[in-house]
């Protein structure tokens, strides 16, 4: 755990995939894996392996769904980071924030799209 925690730590990103032999997805370790197994655990947890506190079962999206149908997942399931699967392989991991900032960039490209054809009305 304790190279887990310094991976996060270095890129300061939230959390990781975990993944099995053949590239499935195992599980995500993430801040709140580690704080929750530092609270119940103290700080001897970090010498445990990555395994015995990541989340499972892990919640999955395809290419497919929409950004707003995966923005549902999340929210409803409260987690912030989401693999995309295709073939039974991980082709994408996003976060919550990346889907927000995608939105907010598709809406301010039509509001201005909109400004647009106003003002050349």
């Amino acid at each position: 755990m304790a190279d887990a925690v310094e991976l996060l730590a270095e890129r300061r990103i939230g959390a990781l995939p975990v993944e099995d032999v053949g590239a499935e997805v195992a599980g995500i370790f993430s801040e709140r894996d580690v704080l929750y197994s530092l609270q119940t655990n103290g700080a001897d947890i970090l010498r445990r392996k990555v395994r015995d506190v990541m989340t499972t079962p892990v919640i999955t999206a395809s290419p497919d769904q929409s950004v707003l149908e995966a923005l549902a997942l999340m929210t409803q399931r409260r987690i912030r980071h989401l693999p995309v699967m295709e073939d039974g392989r991980m082709i994408a991991f996003i976060s919550i924030g990346d889907l927000v900032k995608y939105r907010i960039e598709r809406i301010e490209a039509e509001a201005d799209a909109m400004r647009h054809y106003i003002q050349s009305a």
